[in-house]
């Protein structure tokens, strides 16, 4: 399944001296945030592409119109513009977004309806849980432009985020002054730390560096080691930027979630369900449906030995009990020929001989009927005259008939009598009368 990241250029910020300040974009680049706030269709994204979620298949810069397609398209805010806030959650069920904005509001600097929030995931009402703040407006903008270019954002995920164990990733800020910065996610938070004074340094005892994991951008690995006293891992900002996939943020909530139906909404779950905390589902899946399907074939295979057994019994039995058979093509139709055979040879009637067929239309006759007018027989079948006949005559006559195995038809003054089918629900009586 291939992913497309998109970074979010940063918010506008002014320093204190007026200039434009200068951040640093999804991708590690320094970029100016003024032009960055420049709406427009023909403003650039720098996007990532990675068609199996583990390694980059291109990168670069390009109008949203000419983003490439991917399966799922992730959009990474500065992180700058993330800010996070930790609270116990109120129980308001469907009005947790104002109920949020009410709680925060002496927290918060701008005005809470200006803002966007969102919960991490699985928390609910009453829960201690961390909640992502950024601008709305910006982050509606930005996915304006992108919609405009028909360009569908599935989730809105940071590159950090609170957790445990802490992380520290250090960059490059261009600035002369204070030219390697950290941006430091633990338990507690997320924080950007400049380290260009001691202070910094003195947050971090010896405990906390060996229990973290730190890495850097590999130009700035060499200062980044040099600062914290302990081996620092290079990783490329693309790199970094992979992990978002298995992010289990997602900032699209409440105002700006994503409105999906139908056959986009199946696509998502089945997105989700490809993503990495559901492999073992997918090899646990795969492994019962080749348990089921090697069993349905074990199944098969025992069925049509037994069915192959039971066939050679039934050819042994024929060869035994008719030994001048040589070749057995149908064994029961076959022995079902040899038994007439013999039946005739020694004078008893069958169940398809005239003499059967007449004793059972005699039993069975109406009593107030007189002798047939007549009748006629052919190939198992006996065939009587039903002039002057009664409907009601006619099914005690079945009735009677079918209650000792034989069948009877009526049509245009003509009733024809033969035996049932073995396979019939009444089926041929054993013990007909004679």
């Amino acid at each position: 399944m291939s992913t497309l990241l998109l970074f979010l250029p940063p918010r506008s910020r002014l320093h204190a001296q007026g200039r434009p300040a200068q951040t640093l974009d999804g991708l590690g680049r320094a970029a100016s945030s003024a032009a960055a706030a420049v709406p427009g269709a023909g403003r650039e994204f720098d996007y990532l592409l990675s068609a199996d979620d583990r390694s980059i298949s291109a990168q670069g810069s390009l109008p949203a119109a000419q983003l490439p397609a991917a399966d799922q398209v992730i959009a990474i805010p500065a992180e700058s513009d993330v800010a996070w806030q930790r609270l116990n959650l109120p129980r308001a069920g469907r009005q947790m977004r104002p109920a949020l904005a009410g709680q925060l509001e002496e927290q918060l600097l701008d005005d809470a309806e200006s803002l966007h929030f969102a919960i991490e995931t699985g928390a609910g009402g009453g829960d201690l849980a961390w909640v992502a703040v950024c601008s709305r407006h910006w982050l509606q903008q930005q996915l304006g432009l992108l919609e405009e270019a028909h360009v569908s954002v599935d989730r809105i995920s940071p590159l950090s985020w609170p957790e445990n164990p802490p992380r520290g990733h250090f960059y490059a800020t261009g600035n002369e002054q204070s030219p390697l910065a950290l941006r430091w996610s633990h338990g507690d938070g997320v924080s950007n730390l400049p380290l260009s004074g001691p202070l910094a340094r003195q947050l971090f005892p010896p405990a906390l560096v060996q229990s973290a994991r730190w890495t850097a951008e590999p130009e700035v690995a060499a200062a980044a080691e040099h600062w914290l006293g302990s081996a620092v891992q290079p990783l490329p900002a693309a790199q970094r930027a992979l992990a978002v996939i298995d992010s289990p943020w997602n900032l699209r909530q409440f105002e700006l979630a994503a409105r999906t139906r139908g056959i986009r909404e199946l696509r998502q779950l089945g997105r989700a369900f490809m993503r990495r905390p559901w492999r073992p589902v997918r090899i646990g899946l795969a492994g019962l449906l080749a348990v089921q399907l090697l069993g349905v074939n074990l199944l098969a295979w025992q069925q049509s030995q037994q069915l192959k057994a039971r066939r050679a019994a039934v050819n042994s039995t024929l060869t035994a009990t008719f030994p001048h058979v040589r070749a057995v093509l149908d064994a029961p139709l076959q022995m079902g020929r040899e038994m007439d055979s013999l039946r005739a040879n020694a004078g008893r009637a069958g169940d398809k001989d005239l003499e059967s067929l007449l004793a059972a239309a005699a039993t069975a006759w109406p009593q107030e009927r007189g002798p047939v007018d007549a009748l006629s027989f052919e190939g198992g079948r006996l065939q009587l005259s039903a002039a002057g006949w009664s409907e009601a005559q006619v099914q005690q006559f079945r009735s009677q008939l079918r209650s000792e195995g034989w069948q009877l038809e009526s049509a245009e003054a003509q009733l024809i009598v033969s035996r049932l089918p073995p396979d019939s629900p009444a089926g041929p009586n054993p013990n007909p009368r004679p």
